[in-house]
């Protein structure tokens, strides 16, 4: 998988997932993914029900949960709401452009975005509600609450529409960086009120939804180095939260948690993640640019284990639940991991596509999609 990056308004190609350092270095090294040991499940997941929404063909989509149903968009086109509990699809649009990201949706209002920066809105019913240009290319997903569309333009800018209608409601303004990655900076969605996100210069901060008032940010990372590309330390995957405390990783930087209410960080360990955090309530989760996953203790950042069978797999998003921790690789496999020691105790095979979007938790289901646009939800036993 590749990245663009941003220098002074032009464009160079790089390869992010861990290759971006190696070239500069002049190695050869091959990333081979590690074969999968043998492995007894300790619980089953077995398959409710599956369908396919299209490939993501190289973007990065994610299905996301309103009420009691689901959302999920292909490249293609392709816009569909899905009963939970069956996996019907209650009803299936189709964007008259190719998609680059989305949905987003409350369960009244469900947007995507195409790759020409248009966001598209439809109602409950599936009917086209409106259009709006924000005339910049759109990576992240967008968010839809308290009766605003969040889009975040790859310029730098947070536009708020309304659910409603599309009119503009306000614009937060970000310096643009002089190198950053080409990524969507995913965004977090607290209730209706504020989303925490991550920032170039390994910076990340929360923003109101109402108005797009920067409540507080904070640095999480500093660069080093002596090249531009050794330097890049941007927050792009989406920062987690258990109770009060929120935590976000750089890459080639940090991690750290801090509190949710006024940004202070307790605690910040070197380390690098373009898959993000995932967060129990004594523990926060991440996986490098090897796909080794590590535990840190949220108090203090104390690094209670690491995991390193899954290494070169390129594993996605993870989801914290119960006791495990669940995340997908290159190959299809979700695998379990013991949140205690890290042990990997269960595994499934989802499809053959990479599965780069974190499971979601909801209803006593698990649901996953891959890149190649399989959706399937899975009872743990």
């Amino acid at each position: 998988m590749k990245r663009l990056v941003r220098v002074a308004g032009s464009t160079i190609l790089v390869g992010v997932l861990a290759t971006a350092l190696v070239a500069c270095g002049g190695s050869s090294r091959v990333r081979k993914p590690s074969e999968l040991a043998a492995v007894t499940n300790q619980f089953d997941m077995q398959a409710v029900w599956s369908t396919s929404v299209g490939s993501s063909e190289g973007f990065n989509f994610h299905p996301v949960v309103a009420g009691d149903a689901v959302y999920a968009a292909s490249h293609r086109g392709n816009l569909v709401k899905i009963e939970l509990a069956s996996g019907n699809k209650l009803w299936e649009a189709s964007v008259p452009e190719r998609l680059s990201i989305g949905p987003g949706s409350d369960g009244r209002t469900t947007v995507a975005v195409s790759t020409r920066g248009t966001v598209y809105a439809y109602d409950d019913t599936g009917k086209q509600l409106w259009k709006v240009s924000v005339n910049s290319e759109v990576l992240s997903e967008p968010i839809v609450a308290g009766g605003i569309v969040v889009v975040r333009a790859l310029d730098n800018r947070f536009i708020g529409l309304d659910a409603q209608t599309g009119a503009r409601k306000w614009v937060y303004q970000r310096q643009q960086s002089a190198l950053s990655l080409r990524v969507g900076y995913g965004m977090l969605a607290i209730g209706n009120e504020v989303i925490v996100t991550g920032f170039a210069g390994g910076r990340f901060g929360m923003i109101a939804i109402a108005n797009g008032g920067l409540v507080w940010e904070t640095p999480v990372s500093f660069p080093k180095g002596f090249s531009e590309i050794e330097r890049l330390n941007d927050v792009t995957a989406k920062p987690s939260m258990d109770g009060d405390i929120v935590c976000a990783v750089s890459y080639q930087g940090r991690v750290g948690c801090g509190q949710a209410r006024t940004g202070n960080l307790l605690w910040f360990k070197d380390y690098s993640s373009y898959t993000g955090t995932a967060q129990s309530l004594e523990m926060v989760f991440s996986a490098n640019e090897k796909s080794y996953v590590t535990a840190f203790a949220t108090k203090d950042g104390t690094q209670v284990w690491e995991n390193t069978k899954l290494s070169y797999r390129d594993v996605g998003e993870s989801l914290a639940i119960g006791k495990v921790l669940l995340l997908g690789d290159a190959q299809g496999y979700v695998h379990a991991l013991n949140q205690a020691n890290g042990d990997i105790i269960a595994r499934i095979r989802h499809d053959s596509n990479p599965i780069s979007a974190a499971p979601i938790a909801v209803g006593g289901l698990i649901l996953v999609q891959s890149q190649g646009g399989k959706i399937a939800a899975y009872s743990p036993k």
